[in-house]
């Protein structure tokens, strides 16, 4: 068995039943700006959105860790950014968020201003791999969730960066497991990480956090 297929069969099922109705998802979200948002943009065609309770998922976890400066590779319309922004800003923190097309970054900027988080979230319109190294300093959380095939790249362009205690997370490794296996083979067997699949949906986030 190889190592990818190891990882599959550890998959870590975490919080579903609890984040199964809305009062579950959206406890504790009182900024109706906010609210309204993320209530209403994940029905959108075409834009690749992670589900709610996955974006509950991804807030839960750095407001639980604290976790200050944040970079999310894969912007689509905002819908993640929101949750996330919302849990950076409670952390007295900042996000940069990545989007290559033109019109879902111009979707998300004008989300991003809906919800008051403009302060908050810095978007960028760019290939990623041209601007990730135009960024300065080191991060302590990132989520990935651009084209599948490329997980194992980005991952390696940002590993060196996150701080130890930091975590690299990343969407889709369930339902699209099949194509990123060289990421999956690598989060699981570098020994700078410790890795879980967790299955708040169908289609699973991988948080690989630095060890220290």
């Amino acid at each position: 068995m190889n190592r990818w297929v190891m990882l599959w069969v550890g998959i870590i099922v975490s919080g579903s039943l609890a984040l199964a109705t809305e009062g579950g998802l959206y406890r504790g979200i009182d900024d109706e700006r906010v609210l309204e948002l993320i209530r209403l943009v994940p029905g959108k065609p075409s834009r690749w959105n992670v589900p709610p309770e996955d974006g509950r998922f991804l807030y839960d976890l750095v407001a639980a860790k604290g976790y200050r400066r944040g970079l999310e590779i894969g912007t689509s319309n905002g819908y993640s950014a929101l949750w996330l922004g919302l849990a950076f800003r409670a952390n007295g923190g900042k996000l940069v968020t990545l989007e290559v097309d033109q019109e879902r970054g111009m979707e998300a900027r004008q989300n991003f201003r809906k919800a008051g988080l403009e302060n908050v979230v810095e978007l960028r319109i760019n290939d990623a791999f041209q601007e990730i190294p135009k960024l300065v300093g080191d991060f302590d959380f990132v989520f990935i969730d651009a084209w599948k095939r490329d997980y194992k790249k980005f991952l390696d362009l940002v590993l060196p960066r996150v701080s130890k205690g930091g975590a690299i997370t990343a969407h889709n490794v369930i339902s699209l497991g099949g194509d990123m296996k060289d990421f999956l083979e690598a989060i699981e067997s570098d020994p700078r990480l410790e890795t879980k699949i967790h299955q708040t949906s169908s289609e699973g986030i991988s948080v690989s956090f630095i060890r220290r």
